[in-house]
C-alpha cells in the first residue's frame, strides 16, 4: 500500500545506529497523502507523496 501513485517512493528499511554502534532495524517512510487527480483524463482517488504535491507533478482535481 504504501506506494507513490506517480514516482514509485516507498518505505525504505535500514538500521538505526546508535552512539555505541548497536543497530536496529527500522523504516522510513514516504509522506503519501490520497488525493484525487486526473489519470487518462478521468478522476481517480490514489496515494501520492507530499513533495510529489508540491513539486506540480501532479494537478488535483
Amino acid at each position: 500500500m504504501a506506494k507513490d501513485f506517480i514516482t514509485g517512493k516507498k518505505t525504505v528499511y535500514g538500521n538505526k545506529r546508535s552512539h555505541a554502534l548497536n543497530s536496529t532495524r527500522r523504516a522510513w517512510k514516504p509522506n503519501l497523502q490520497k488525493v484525487r487527480i486526473l489519470v487518462d483524463g478521468k478522476p481517480k482517488r490514489v496515494w501520492v507523496s507530499a513533495r510529489t504535491l508540491k513539486s506540480g507533478k501532479v494537478t488535483r482535481v
